[in-house]
């Protein structure tokens, strides 16, 4: 099973991501510093903050998902091509 970290506040993203058999652990702005590779195959943030703390440089080399704009399904898709 895939472990994905989505951000407080995208609940119903989270949701459909468990539905389809992820599983999802939520994440606060805070959790940048604890993030690790080995914890997360994937993250997706709301791109409020679309750096989220230096993420993309410094935390995680897993695949991060900015879900502004993009429906559940359209990150779901994005999930599963990314992690093939």
């Amino acid at each position: 099973m895939r472990k994905v970290a989505v951000q407080e506040g995208l609940d119903r993203v989270s949701e459909y991501l468990a539905e389809r058999g992820y599983q999802v652990e939520r994440i606060g702005f805070d959790a940048a510093t604890q993030m690790r590779d080995k914890d997360y195959d994937a993250v997706v943030l709301s791109g409020m903050n679309s750096n989220f703390l230096g993420i993309h440089e410094t935390v995680t080399r897993a695949p991060v998902i900015i879900a502004t704009g993009m429906t559940e399904e359209m990150i779901y898709q994005q999930l599963e091509k990314r992690l093939q």
